[in-house]
């Protein structure tokens, strides 16, 4: 019979066996990590079992149990044990078929994430499958993006080439002809390099290299300097630019950056703005957070559109076609990412005779 001052004994022989075991199973299974998961699912019953089987020998080298009951116990504890091992053979079979099943839909492509997977396989599945469709529409956009690239580049290149030859070779001599060359030849320049200067940042963005150097700023004031910045154009195009600023709007923001952004929404407006129409900026607090909006005449933008605004492979209309302001019409595409920057949003909507972009930033705190 067990007598009561045996129970620590057992407990502290048991304990260390299977601290031991634990410690061995641990080590085993650093050495085949890049096995198989059923091999250390293997591993962690057979630790279990062998942990029992321990502190089932521990009691009978104590003499706690004998005769028949020995028998029986170490019966139970080997049937057990034989079951657990089946058991545990049969799911790691089951898991090991499930992830081969996963490894030859990601091979077979166009990747389709298979059903029915256990849940964390099944979660490894749908988010290899976002990931693959991500990546498919930015490869897409990419390969459309060096195709405009190359159009728009080739155009002012063919004709500066022309007006080059034409100079070079006297074809053109009449001081008149050869001033309105140079000055084509001069604005076709800058158009390059604003384009260029255009997919320069929006190659930062995209690569996550954008540096920001925050500062306190009032919106107010960015809404002044981006009103006399685009007030140029405005004016040529005829259009009445407006400005509704509250007093005092705080952020932390980079105000080179952010400025570059309302400037692409107000430039962008202004384009697709009819003369003799409005365009209105406004910066305001609402539900919180500092807003800053662009609204236009331009006739609005079909629904199905909305979504893909923004996008660098939407060319909706003529919104990406470069005009003689410069740029490669990427504006839109370079706000977002400036914006998302700050850890804020920019969206558009259909607002009236034309459409709304809002940009929302966290608001700064007053002082």
């Amino acid at each position: 019979m067990p007598r009561p001052g045996d129970l620590p004994m057992v407990m502290a022989v048991t304990a260390g066996l299977g601290l031991l075991i634990a410690l061995a199973g641990v080590w085993l299974m650093g050495r085949l990590r890049t096995r198989s998961i059923g091999v250390a699912m293997a591993v962690v019953v057979v630790v279990a079992v062998a942990a029992t089987l321990a502190g089932v020998v521990a009691i009978i080298n104590k003499m706690i149990i004998e005769g028949p009951t020995k028998d029986f116990v170490l019966s139970v504890v080997a049937v057990g044990g034989l079951v657990g091992l089946g058991v545990a053979f049969v799911l790691a079979r089951r898991v090991v078929q499930e992830s081969r099943r996963l490894v030859a839909a990601v091979r077979d492509l166009p990747f389709v994430a298979p059903t029915g997977l256990p849940a964390e396989l099944q979660t490894i599945a749908n988010t290899l499958e976002e990931a693959y469709a991500r990546e498919q529409a930015l490869e897409g956009a990419r390969r459309e993006l060096v195709a405009w690239v190359s159009h728009d580049l080739r155009t002012p290149l063919a004709g500066m080439r022309a007006m080059a030859e034409a100079l070079e070779d006297g074809v053109v001599t009449d001081p008149e002809t050869v001033t309105r060359y140079h000055g084509q030849i001069k604005l076709e320049v800058e158009r390059l390099s604003a384009m260029v200067d255009d997919l320069f940042e929006l190659s930062r963005i995209h690569a996550g290299a954008l540096r920001l150097s925050r500062s306190r700023i009032g919106l107010a004031d960015l809404v002044a300097d981006t009103l006399a910045g685009a007030e140029p154009l405005a004016r040529a195009k005829g259009v009445m630019l407006t400005a509704e600023a509250a007093a005092a709007v705080p952020v932390e923001a980079d105000a080179g950056a952010l400025g570059r952004a309302l400037r692409n929404l107000v430039v962008n407006a202004i384009r697709h703005t009819p003369s003799d129409r409005p365009v209105v900026l406004r910066a305001a607090v609402e539900q919180g957070m500092a807003c800053l909006s662009v609204t236009d005449c331009c006739g609005g933008i079909p629904e199905e559109d909305l979504p893909r605004v923004f996008e660098v492979a939407f060319r909706g209309e003529a919104a990406r076609t470069p005009s003689a302001d410069g740029g490669a019409g990427l504006g839109l595409a370079i706000a977002q990412g400036i914006v998302e920057a700050h850890d804020g949003e920019i969206g558009v909507v259909n607002d009236g005779p034309g459409c709304r972009f809002e940009i929302r930033l966290p608001l700064g705190e007053s002082k």
